[in-house]
């Protein structure tokens, strides 16, 4: 499925997140080097709040993931944008 319908690489590393219909399970794929893991979650009460996909993609930091698996509010989870150093010292 990453690679006929997304067109994507599932080699790559980058860890792919699908959702039921009813939004309270999730399966992660990703290529840890020595083959594809895939993990299973499902919450016992509510659902997972998902983000908008904009082009059949979504991309999230390392911490709106780890709020969208716990199943919390993602999208309260910024993380700071940091600008390019000025100079080394």
């Amino acid at each position: 499925m990453v690679q006929t319908a997304l067109g994507h690489d599932p080699f790559s590393g980058t860890i792919y997140v699908f959702r039921c219909k009813r939004s309270d399970r999730l399966k992660l794929l990703v290529w840890d080097g020595s083959g594809l893991v895939m993990v299973w979650k499902r919450l016992e009460a509510g659902v997972f709040r998902w983000p908008p996909v904009t082009g059949g993609v979504m991309r999230l930091s390392a911490a709106q993931l780890a709020a969208l698996l716990d199943g919390l509010d993602w999208s309260r989870m910024h993380a700071p944008r940091l600008g390019r150093p000025k100079k080394a010292q």
